[in-house]
């Protein structure tokens, strides 16, 4: 009971539609909120079949890490191939354990999931000299998300340098054009607002700010830049390769929203088949080959492993991580009590234990729809999104006022019914 509804709860009701052969709607973003008009991801659909086996969030954390393992095999296998068994090692485990996985894995799953693996295959096929395939890897990453786009036009550029330049310039306007296509006409016209929602976050209000603001942005970009490539001892700035990661930074840089700036969530994910990539290019590549990059491959495996227990793969280590506790036990026999296809408002960390059996939104949250049948809160645990813990208590009391009845109060958890 560590994910949330926003975003695990947002995808599963995406999923969902597209199993029951609908176009995704989140009833968390809004009462029938068309997903294609928030972003652009209509390759979440290749997931419907599996959740028609399966409808359970778990289905999608578990194809979330199976999509992230599988960039591991073009990376790996290029390695060996290009410069021996040890650096193919060195950039399986790299890859394994990067904090740009272990974060995206951490925190609930997020449809870029599907670029790691698209990027791995064509950045492979790129250092490989197989143009036509970096560019049919790369294109399908229109279908992932918006900005993704950009990320396929400089895999293009690259095309175009190494020869290519008919196929590298098409690819590239692909990408640009898709882009353009996706966040001026596609996205605004599903969207209930006939616009795009994130030219807000586009702003350079961080670039720009002032003061502590201006410093905080510096300092925290800086940073998330060192930890990209510490883990490959800076060689992955010797491979053109890395200027893949040129849009992804500079929409995350360019932002005033300082969760872009950062390591937090899952933002990075895509930058790591990006960096392992460039570090094979570069120890390939490099005069003298293995021999000579051994002591930076070494240094590269140990920061991997130091900066291991920072982030969420260190939670295998806990021993809370793999023990239910009362209060856990508890909640699900609460939620059990709620009918399928009822109508719920639930505290953000609860979302995702109902979204695959009722339609669900956020308790709290401005905009969700109004009078649901049942509402259940975490009463226990401090509130801060989407509302205080304060403002939750007023909005129970507001409900219990409009008819609501307290079904069962347990461990924390509020069970809430109207008739």
């Amino acid at each position: 009971m560590i994910t949330t509804g926003f975003d695990l709860g947002i995808f599963e009701q995406a999923v969902r539609s597209y199993a029951h052969s609908q176009l995704p709607v989140s009833e968390l973003k809004g009462p029938g909120f068309p997903l294609l008009g928030d972003h652009f991801s209509p390759i979440l659909a290749t997931l419907a079949p599996f959740y028609r086996l399966w409808p359970s969030p778990l289905m999608l954390l578990l194809a979330q890490a199976a999509l992230f393992a599988v960039g591991v095999v073009p990376l790996a296998s290029w390695a060996q191939r290009a410069a021996g068994r040890a650096t193919a090692l060195t950039v399986a485990f790299g890859y394994g354990i990067s904090w740009g996985m272990a974060q995206a894995v951490g925190f609930d799953f997020h449809e870029v999931c599907f670029a790691v693996p698209l990027l791995a295959f064509s950045l492979t096929a790129l250092g490989e000299g197989r143009l036509r395939a970096a560019v049919m890897w790369a294109l399908p990453l229109l279908l992932v998300k918006e900005d993704l786009g950009l990320t396929a036009a400089v895999i293009g550029a690259l095309v175009a340098r190494r020869g290519r330049v008919r196929l590298g310039l098409v690819a590239s306007a692909a990408g640009i054009v898709g882009t353009l296509l996706e966040v001026l006409l596609v996205i605004p016209a599903f969207n209930p607002g006939l616009q795009y929602g994130y030219w807000n976050n586009l702003s350079s209000g961080g670039a720009n700010g002032a003061g502590l603001s201006a410093v905080l942005h510096a300092a925290n970009c800086g940073l998330t830049v060192v930890l990209l490539l510490a883990p490959t001892a800076f060689m992955a700035l010797r491979s053109p390769l890395l200027w893949t990661a040129l849009p992804t930074l500079g929409w995350r840089f360019l932002s005033h929203n300082p969760a872009y700036w950062g390591t937090k969530y899952h933002y990075s994910a895509v930058l790591m088949p990006i960096v392992f990539a460039a570090l094979v290019e570069a120890v390939a590549t490099r005069p003298g080959g293995q021999r000579a990059a051994r002591a930076h491959l070494a240094i590269g495996a140990a920061i991997s492993v130091l900066l291991l227990p920072l982030f969420p793969l260190s939670r295998l280590a806990d021993a809370a991580t793999w023990h239910t506790s009362a209060r856990i036990t508890a909640a699900h026999r609460i939620l059990d009590r709620i009918p399928d296809g009822a109508t719920v408002a639930a505290s953000n960390g609860l979302v995702p234990q109902l979204t695959s059996r009722a339609t669900v939104s956020e308790f709290g949250l401005t905009g969700s729809r109004p009078d649901p049948e049942w509402i259940i809160v975490d009463t226990a645990t401090p509130q801060t999104w989407p509302t205080s813990h304060a403002q939750q208590a007023c909005d129970i009391d507001i409900a219990r006022s409009h008819g609501y009845r307290v079904v069962t109060d347990q461990h924390g958890y509020l069970l809430l019914h109207r008739p």
